[in-house]
């Protein structure tokens, strides 16, 4: 059995140990998945896009009607004490909230108080290999709900599409709807197509990953095009470059799909112009909120 850390964690107002803290079996989130969570990294103990994800956190919360049990404010301070008591430099910071404790029923219960629990942990970006190297992924049908657009804590269908990559030791699952590109199992995917930074459109099919703005200004500072729009199955293997971005890959290479290499000619399997510079785009994006 693999020991529970110490680290501090939030719960319901208290501060304590993690592997002391407890919720009640009734709790909505341990019955139903019925909660939603959010996951912020933090570079040199600074929140990184902290008030956009907050704004995602108000979007989700709102789509199964439960209502924020704190204000930006608020959570940042819980953050922040979070964050000071973790030796480490760079974090991912865990929020979580579900509808509460009630008796077992599929009808959401109105007078009960959300359960509030946030935890960070030591943040671990992709290797140096995996950058100089990128990475394998493998395809498979999106078989997940209709609704990814909410960052739920239902997250089986990801649980499951994950495992298929790891069982074939690559980094992530890349999906297809109908034929057409949504997500991966954990991150948004990038396509490149003629210099272009390619994303699918927004729907209720895909989370709005924080990092689709961020891409998009990126691009923008970079003067490289962007732009969201259907992307077959077809477009994606045929891709210049293709690329995943997550709170903790920030922006990652994909130079196998399937045991096939991705791109063309000299670069055909490498990483490629496209991503170096958006890489270093957000490299520069991070100091920049730090300072």
């Amino acid at each position: 059995m693999q020991s529970l850390p110490d680290t501090l964690c939030y719960l319901n107002g208290e501060y304590t140990a993690l592997n002391l803290a407890k919720v009640s079996v009734l709790d909505r989130g341990f019955l139903f998945g019925d909660g939603i969570y959010e996951v912020v990294p933090v570079y040199e103990r600074h929140v990184f896009r902290f008030d956009e994800h907050m704004a995602r956190l108000d979007r989700s919360l709102a789509k199964v009607r439960i209502a924020n049990p704190h204000t930006a404010a608020e959570w940042l301070e819980r953050c922040r004490q979070l964050i000071a008591a973790n030796p480490a430099s760079d974090q991912l910071l865990y929020l979580q909230v579900t509808r509460g404790v009630a008796p077992r029923d599929h009808v959401m219960p109105t007078d009960i108080e959300p359960t509030v629990f946030m935890m960070t942990s030591a943040l671990k970006p992709p290797s140096a290999e995996q950058r100089h190297r990128g990475v394998a992924c493998i395809s498979a049908r999106d078989f997940r709900w209709e609704r990814g657009d909410i960052k739920s804590i239902s997250l089986l269908g990801n649980v499951l599409a994950r495992q298929i990559s790891a069982d074939h030791g690559a980094a992530e699952t890349i999906m297809f709807r109908d034929g057409f590109l949504t997500e991966a199992a954990a991150c948004n995917v990038w396509v490149v197509h003629e210099g272009a930074v390619l994303g699918p459109p927004k729907s209720e099919h895909v989370l709005e990953g924080i990092r689709f703005e961020l891409i998009r200004e990126l691009c923008e500072e970079e003067g490289i095009a962007f732009n969201l729009r259907p992307i077959s199955e077809v477009e994606v293997t045929a891709a210049d470059e293709l690329m995943l971005s997550s709170a903790t890959k920030e922006v990652l290479s994909v130079t196998t799909l399937d045991g096939e290499s991705v791109g063309h000619g000299a670069l055909r399997g490498k990483p490629g112009p496209v991503y170096a510079r958006l890489y270093a785009a957000y490299q520069r994006a991070k100091a920049a909120q730090r300072s």
